[in-house]
């Protein structure tokens, strides 16, 4: 009951960190704002008279290159650090955002104003960390790739208990069911509260611990939620590029655009999260309808981060298949330690 409680308030504490979230921009009809090509061709074509032909000509020109360079993703308020492209900043400052108030992204720092424990702790750490490393290797791509990794194996000491809850669980199947069979037609109160004594008894014999599984959600959702908003709140981050593909532009603009090699992103993502979940699906308490729904909850998990990852930035996809990645690569090497 003690571990129980103590659970409860570790899970309660993180929904209370996460309460610091990114700010999206909108305009006075509260309408969130894109980074698309039509907001900077009507921004450059307000400006021109209607007769003067230079000046549309050159917005023609502007809105052209816009449109290659369209990402589709939502523009952040409060964000950590200034932008570099000019199309950008004009859009921010169109809309009442300063940027003389904020720093450029290679003069980040972490102990800047207060924005609360989410904030202060995780987010502009990790944004920092992230910028760093990125001017260091010269590409903000691979540094989200590497940060993604070195957490994940400081983290393996804990994530790893989860791994081990499904091999263990595999070797107490047997006895599991011959449990269940032997308390098959009874349904009595006393019945039932002694196969859970007897449940127990396998657990602790197996060392299975059928609250461990909360353990790898305790760490993954808080820090995919850190990884998604220092992204979005740094715009560098969005200006890089990946192996050919545009860190800031989501899948299914890219898409529209008739750049189809973007669906390689979401496939790849697909495959690591089906891995993911169906590596881990063991790891929760053994039983036919547990592992039912177990089942149906992964199919339902796979199809969801699948379609959420078409309007995800690239650079947030691709923290999520590196993570996901290394969550294959830390069970398969659990597996075959056991």
């Amino acid at each position: 009951m003690k571990r129980n409680k103590t659970k409860f308030i570790i899970l309660a504490l993180c929904l209370f960190l996460l309460t610091g979230c990114a700010k999206t921009l909108t305009d006075e009809n509260k309408k969130v704002i894109k980074y698309n090509a039509s907001i900077i061709c009507d921004s450059c074509t307000s400006k021109c008279n209607k007769e003067d032909k230079d000046c549309l000509k050159l917005c023609e020109n502007k809105c052209n290159e816009a449109k290659k360079n369209q990402t589709g993703q939502n523009l952040i308020k409060n964000i950590l650090c200034q932008p570099t492209n000019r199309d950008v900043i004009e859009i921010y400052e169109k809309y009442g955002v300063s940027m003389k108030t904020i720093p450029t992204c290679p003069n980040l720092k972490i102990a800047s104003s207060y924005e609360g424990l989410w904030v202060s702790l995780f987010v502009k750490p990790l944004a920092w960390l992230i910028v760093k490393t990125g001017i260091l290797l010269k590409n903000y791509g691979f540094s989200l790739v590497l940060i993604s990794i070195l957490i994940r194996v400081a983290l393996m000491p804990l994530t790893k208990k989860t791994a081990m809850q499904s091999e263990n669980l595999k070797k107490a199947q047997p006895e599991l069911d011959r449990l269940n069979k032997k308390y098959e037609n009874k349904t009595d109160k006393d019945s039932q509260l002694q196969k859970s004594q007897e449940t127990i008894v396998i657990y602790q014999k197996y060392g299975i611990n059928p609250m461990s599984s909360c353990l790898f959600a305790l760490i993954q959702i808080p820090l995919l939620f850190a990884f998604i908003e220092a992204i979005n709140r740094t715009p560098a981050i969005f200006e890089g590029k990946f192996l050919g593909l545009h860190l800031g532009i989501t899948p299914l603009t890219a898409l529209k655009n008739g750049q189809w090699y973007y669906l390689l992103v979401v496939i790849i993502l697909a495959v690591v999260t089906y891995f993911s979940l169906n590596l881990n699906k063991g790891a929760g308490a053994p039983g036919a309808d547990t592992e039912k729904q177990m089942g149906m909850m992964n199919k339902f998990m796979l199809v969801f981060i699948t379609y959420a990852s078409l309007n995800l930035s690239t650079a947030i996809c691709l923290y999520w298949i590196a993570s996901s990645a290394f969550t294959v690569f830390q069970n398969l090497l659990v597996k075959r330690v056991k």
